[in-house]
């Protein structure tokens, strides 16, 4: 298996630039679309309905946590999950102290340093962290099935995962085509979503065989035909669309490169 790029030091430093940069660091006077800065955060507010306040959500594929620490304004408990131990680690230093110092390519080797910080409003107790792969997550136990896992089980997931109940709010950004088997997840999704809870994607439909082997991609071939619909043929059984709307995101590489992409978001409500 190849080496997971989300462990490395570059990504780091890209990742916490997208999620708590602001227009100056990320395009430092360079022209570019502004209106693409701040993705995870404005995909919470962009897509993300009234909740109660004491609402649990759970930020799959949360990378190092600025739509969680955006969730934890509305909802009283937040769990952010990634595969990536980097990210995790990363977001737990941010949950515990605020900042995170980080270096941002200027070009080569050169680099100068960046400081990611949560806004000082948001309650970041609210928000836990934990490593995990989304495509193994388990369905939510009783209260009994938990108590027998938290005693028996041994294995990669945390026992926090491994302890779920299911969520009012469940967000999967910019994950499903970065999956190995993005189905298995979707077939996960209707228990992790309680009735009446709320589903948030967002996906820019980007598939790559590096990620996920053609035969396993959700639409997006001649044959199955376009994503979205996909999307939809395998939600409707149990989720019923609510809005939909574009979501453009800007990744800085260096000071001179950047990945402009425009992910289609979309909020499902459980039936």
């Amino acid at each position: 298996m190849s080496e997971n790029i989300y462990e490395s030091p570059k990504l780091l430093g890209e990742y916490l630039l997208l999620h708590y940069g602001g227009t100056a660091e990320v395009l430092g006077g360079m022209p570019g679309p502004a209106e693409a800065i701040g993705f995870p955060t404005r995909l919470v507010r962009e897509l993300l309905a009234p909740v109660e306040p004491n609402s649990r959500a759970l930020d799959l594929g949360c990378a190092v946590g600025g739509s969680s620490f955006e969730l934890a304004r509305s909802c009283a408990e937040v769990m952010g999950v990634d595969y990536s131990h980097a990210f995790i680690a990363a977001a737990n230093r941010l949950r515990n102290e605020g900042f995170h110092a980080y270096e941002k390519v200027i070009e080569g080797d050169l680099t100068e340093p960046g400081l990611a910080t949560v806004p000082p409003e948001i309650d970041r107790s609210r928000v836990t962290f934990e490593q995990g792969d989304a495509m193994d997550f388990p369905n939510p136990k009783s209260k009994a099935e938990r108590n027998e896992t938290a005693e028996h089980f041994v294995g990669p997931q945390s026992s926090a995962i491994q302890n779920l109940k299911s969520f009012d709010v469940v967000l999967a950004a910019n994950l499903l085509c970065r999956l190995h088997q993005p189905l298995r997840l979707i077939e996960r999704l209707p228990a992790l979503v309680r009735s009446g809870g709320q589903l948030l994607l967002t996906t820019p439909f980007t598939w790559l065989a590096e990620f996920t082997p053609r035969e396993n991609w959700l639409g997006g071939t001649r044959e199955t035909g376009s994503s979205f619909d996909a999307l939809h043929r395998a939600l409707e059984p149990h989720f019923t669309l609510e809005h939909r709307v574009d979501l453009p995101f800007l990744i800085r590489e260096h000071a001179r490169k950047f990945q402009y992409g425009v992910a289609l978001g979309t909020r499902w409500r459980r039936r």
